[in-house]
């Protein structure tokens, strides 16, 4: 199965979420698992400890190459890295040269031969790119900041999909970088009691000083990896119907 975290706003814990969710899947389920990072800016993979690669990112998927060769292992056993690097800068035009809709699809389709699940960490923007990579997942995870703007992007996302010939694919909002002392959030979180939620804490940004998820930083029991684990149990249970 492939879970994609995405949304057309940048800013939004999409990446702390992508890794976290990518650990989760590996460490408290057992799935051996890709994070295929193809956000030019390559902060999964640094998180992950992969230094800037070359410029084969895009080339790999684009021409009759195999992206898989550049796949790392990482410092968690059973969790791989497809890395990102600065040549996915031009991926959106290329995409919409090529033309071919489902192109990112039949690579995972590939990819998943060798794994239970990929996680994918999109770019932000509503483009070709990320219209390839909504087709090819099963679920795409949006976080939301509960705020105006975020829930606006949803808005548009959910318009996109929703269209006749739009992605079909399953929209999982969750609250991210929430701060209950703040009224607007408490707010949003009341209207949407449903939705998971991943709370503001200075663990998530040591992840980037430690370059490693949050559950290799902290006890399984403390609040920043619960909230991971329950989001991860959310889309578990998805996946399973």
């Amino acid at each position: 199965m492939i879970v994609a975290v995405y949304n057309a706003k940048g800013g939004v814990g999409k990446t702390t979420l992508a890794v976290n969710l990518a650990w989760a899947s590996t460490v408290i389920s057992g799935l051996k698992t890709l994070l295929w990072d193809l956000d030019a800016q390559a902060a999964s993979s640094y998180v992950l400890g992969q230094e800037p690669a070359a410029k084969l990112a895009r080339p790999s998927i684009m021409k009759d190459a195999d992206p898989s060769k550049l796949i790392r292992p990482t410092q968690i056993e059973g969790l791989d890295l497809l890395p990102a690097d600065d040549s996915l800068r031009d991926l959106d035009r290329h995409f919409h040269d090529l033309g071919k809709r489902k192109r990112l699809a039949k690579i995972a389709e590939r990819l998943l031969s060798s794994y239970d699940l990929i996680v994918i960490d999109c770019p932000p923007g509503l483009t070709d790119t990320s219209d390839q990579i909504l087709r090819a997942a099963d679920i795409a995870v949006v976080p939301i900041i509960p705020a105006a703007l975020s829930r606006r992007a949803l808005d548009v996302i959910k318009e996109h999909v929703g269209r006749k010939k739009g992605p079909r694919v399953i929209l999982a909002p969750v609250f991210s970088m929430v701060d209950r002392r703040r009224n607007l959030h408490r707010e949003e979180l009341e209207k949407h009691q449903g939705w998971p939620a991943i709370p503001m804490a200075s663990a998530y940004e040591r992840m980037s000083e430690e370059r490693m998820p949050v559950g290799e930083l902290m006890s399984r029991a403390s609040p920043p990896v619960q909230a991971i684990v329950d989001v991860w149990k959310r889309i578990e249970k998805a996946l399973g119907r």
